[in-house]
């Protein structure tokens, strides 16, 4: 059964979003609670089999983005994906705005996704940025940022659509943090299927000896060791 919309907001908000901002403060990303169920990952999963449902398709060996494929929905999205980015907006907005305050940024983000949207369409971003990823055996992405014009929503969120450990092995979420005068620091997240990770998209805030400076991150997937990895991208802006 497709999620409502009613339904997405009480899964998102059986999180708890400020144990999920602390963790988000510090590491970059953060898990969510459960917000779909295996039968409606396994549904969503095989979207992907559906062209006419797709705006693009992407081959990544083909850019050099890394190896595998994924494809970017049209504007017109199935009923779960449009209804957990609505859920999930309301949610991730607060921290964007404390983020973009500590910073010294515009926030420029209102409280309806809906006028966000707006703005992207008449700044020219006004293609869907919502994908969902096919990887197997060998597949990976490299390291980069999601940011496809002068708007961008600072967080995005990653739902695991296949069971870690059954269905494949290896393909763990990758974030690299890019550090002022030292090594780069790296963390590595299996995604639980129907779970959420809430990440950066494309830096957070760093406290320094002089304030708040920003801390520049990327995320990827590392090698698909074994079996196929799909999961759904959620982008709060427009490409």
């Amino acid at each position: 059964m497709t999620p409502t919309l009613t339904q997405a907001r009480r899964r998102v908000a059986e999180t708890d979003w400020a144990a999920l901002a602390t963790e988000l403060d510090a590491l970059g990303s953060a898990p969510t609670g459960r917000l779909l169920t295996p039968a409606e990952c396994r549904d969503l999963a095989a979207l992907y089999d559906k062209p006419e449902l797709f705006r693009t398709t992407v081959d990544m060996a083909r850019h050099r983005f890394g190896s595998g494929e994924y494809r970017y929905f049209t504007h017109d999205l199935p009923g779960p994906v449009a209804a957990l980015r609505a859920a999930l907006y309301p949610r991730l907005l607060p921290i964007a705005r404390d983020w973009a305050a500590r910073l010294g940024r515009p926030a420029p983000w209102p409280d309806s996704l809906e006028e966000w949207l707006e703005r992207c369409h008449a700044a020219g971003q006004d293609r869907s940025a919502q994908i969902l990823l096919r990887y197997t055996e060998g597949d990976w992405n490299a390291l980069h940022r999601d940011v496809f014009g002068e708007l961008v929503f600072p967080l995005q969120v990653v739902v695991g659509l296949d069971e870690y450990g059954g269905d494949y092995t290896g393909g763990e979420f990758l974030m690299v943090e890019q550090r002022a005068r030292a090594q780069s620091r790296g963390t590595a997240t299996a995604l639980r299927q129907g779970h959420g990770l809430v990440f950066t998209t494309r830096d957070r805030p760093v406290r320094t000896l002089r304030g708040w400076a920003a801390g520049g991150m990327r995320h990827g997937v590392s090698t698909v060791r074994s079996g196929h990895r799909h999961s759904l991208g959620l982008v709060f802006h427009d490409a």
